[in-house]
């Protein structure tokens, strides 16, 4: 199975039903999921591989819910854990007493509805569950709407499996209540088994002094004190304690209270989870940039001035003009480009473009863009359908011809007006200078025209040879861009998915 189908069986699973922040870390999933996808094999495949046990293993706890709080209440024979959890539950649902179990049983009462995944996975047995809502509770008991209460067997226990049940499922709770009474409070079966192993999790526990009923306040007081300093050489520093009594119920609203807060705040699965996911986020962006490249280093102008010299574009371009002026009478036809000088253009565009992002990134641009050999062929084939024309400018044409007309008719009226002069005889006045005037005046028109045929051709000239330049260009830089930039930016923008998703399960 894929992990695009994975995803869309598990956003089901984990739709409507599931609670705020099941939502919220199944989304981080799916995002690890996609980064995954889309980073394929531009991902280190061990770093890829430890995401993805990673991703699976929180997968596995987000089937069961991260939005119940686990709170266990351990104790030892006598302490009156049970008729604690009774008191709390309201209910008279755990033994007590001499009906006390001698299996490894657990008890479990869950407020609001859901748990049944999760009670399955803590092992906690069908007909040992209760819930504890109800119509006539209305909102009464709202606060500890999510409040998964575990009653476990005795730590203390000559029944092997009982203290078996208490490890395995200490490490899944929320929260740690310690349930002493007044007799036991010290035994060292409780402080050297299990609180001295829990130093650092002292936010996470709560001491309970139970059947405080039977002690004086001076006693109490007293023992309250020893109960701190016991804790203190255990290494636990600042554990709450608290005292109460299950049969008067003394206590009893303050522990709902604090298990109210505890109920109100992240449980640890969806901590654990959340502390999975971000470390997954962590190998994720190890494997991208922290930005790509801008546009201008995708610019493709060094390559098509490579390509144009190669290609002698300026060279054909400068004969079209040379013909237009009238200067050559052919245009050299376009060279086949060298594929090592296309290579070279190639890999240093690449290595100026990509240098910023990962070797394995670097090498999914280079296979994505076209080789040296496909470059060098559609550079041949765009260079052969650039338009040369060295058709003479029409204008400049048109002008010379009307130049030799109009110095044949100066000539004519040259004539004309030398004639007259004769036949008057050469000692005589010039009285008819008008035709000298009009000869001058052709003959300055005919200049005039000649040098306006000139100008015309070196402009028709200079346009010919700057378009055959400029088209060859934007071919040669459509190529490049189609062959090269293109391609790259594909690249570049799932490199940026990658790290944008990285950057997205992270930010929480």
């Amino acid at each position: 199975m894929t992990r695009a189908v994975e995803r869309e069986g598990f956003g089901a699973v984990h739709g409507h039903l599931a609670g705020a922040a099941t939502r919220e870390l199944t989304r981080r999933v799916e995002q690890v999921d996609e980064a995954l996808d889309v980073g394929g094999e531009r991902l280190d495949p061990a770093v890829a591989a430890r995401i993805a046990v990673s991703v699976a293993q929180v997968r596995e706890r987000l089937e069961l819910g991260v939005d119940h709080t686990i709170v266990a209440l351990l104790g030892g024979t006598g302490s009156g854990k049970s008729s604690l959890f009774n008191a709390v539950c309201g209910l008279e649902f755990a033994d007590v007493g001499v009906k006390r179990p001698t299996t490894s049983e657990v008890s479990a009462c869950v407020w609001g509805e859901g748990g049944e995944a999760l009670l399955d996975w803590l092992g906690v047995d069908v007909d040992r569950r209760i819930e504890r809502e109800s119509l006539l509770d209305g909102e009464t008991e709202a606060p500890l709407r999510g409040l998964v209460l575990l009653d476990l067997p005795d730590h203390d226990s000559i029944a092997p499996a009982h203290r078996v049940v208490v490890d395995r499922l200490v490490p899944m709770a929320d929260l740690l209540v310690w349930v002493v009474d007044p007799q036991k409070y010290a035994d060292d079966a409780l402080h050297s088994g299990y609180l001295r192993h829990l130093v650092g999790h002292e936010a996470s526990m709560v001491v309970v002094l139970n059947q405080v009923d039977t002690l004086g306040p001076d006693v109490r007081n007293e023992l309250v004190v020893d109960l701190a300093r016991l804790l203190v050489e255990d290494g636990l520093e600042g554990v709450a304690i608290r005292t109460a009594s299950a049969r008067t119920g003394e206590g009893v609203p303050e522990l709902r209270d604090q298990l109210a807060a505890v109920v109100a705040r992240r449980s640890v699965a969806a901590e654990r989870a959340g502390a999975e996911l971000n470390d997954a986020a962590t190998l994720l962006g190890s494997q991208v940039a922290g930005r790509e490249p801008g546009s201008a280093r995708l610019d493709v102008t060094h390559v098509v001035d490579v390509l144009t010299e190669a290609a002698g574009l300026r060279a054909i371009a400068d004969a079209v003009g040379a013909v237009v002026r009238g200067g050559a009478r052919a245009v050299p036809a376009f060279g086949l480009v060298q594929t090592d000088t296309v290579a070279l253009a190639r890999a240093g565009w690449l290595a100026s473009v990509t240098r910023a992002v990962p070797v394995r990134w670097q090498e999914a641009v280079a296979a994505r863009v076209a080789s040296a050999d496909q470059l060098r062929r559609e550079v041949d084939d765009v260079l052969a359908h650039v338009t040369v024309a060295t058709r003479r400018s029409r204008l400049a044409t048109g002008l010379f011809a009307s130049s030799l007309v109009v110095a044949g008719c100066a000539l004519a009226a040259g004539s004309v007006a030398l004639g007259l002069r004769l036949g008057r005889g050469s000692g005589t006045a010039d009285d008819n200078p008008w035709a000298w005037l009009a000869a001058a005046a052709l003959l300055g028109g005919a200049v005039l025209l000649a040098v306006g045929a000139h100008v015309a051709r070196r402009a028709a000239a200079r346009r010919r040879s700057e378009r055959v330049l400029r088209e060859g260009r934007a071919a040669l830089e459509g190529v490049a861009r189609r062959l090269l930039a293109d391609p790259t930016v594909e690249v570049f923008a799932e490199h940026r998915r990658v790290r944008e998703l990285a950057d997205a399960v992270t930010a929480r």
